[in-house]
């Protein structure tokens, strides 16, 4: 991976103790060192696999900015193949 190149991440926000409850989804564009350069909140589960990397969080947490844990998914469907 070059020191330039972006990566995309999808993470799931969801809550475990409220299965009822919607999911949230986050967009990161991060570097190679993954620093998150720029976040953006989806309205909806995207539709397409075009992500680097999937990770999940299931506090129940409404932002990327106060979860404690999160997982990363390997071989989601919202993942590309080649990632």
């Amino acid at each position: 991976m070059k020191k330039t190149e972006k990566r995309t991440i999808l993470v799931i926000l969801r809550n475990r103790l409220a299965p009822s409850q919607p999911a949230r989804y986050v967009e990161l564009d991060c570097d190679a060192k993954g620093t998150i350069l720029e976040e953006r909140p989806l309205k909806r589960e995207p539709r397409d696999a075009r992500y680097d990397e999937v990770w999940q969080n299931d506090e129940g947490k409404d932002t990327l900015k106060f979860t404690h844990r999160i997982k990363r998914i390997y071989r989601h469907p919202l993942q590309k193949k080649g990632a």
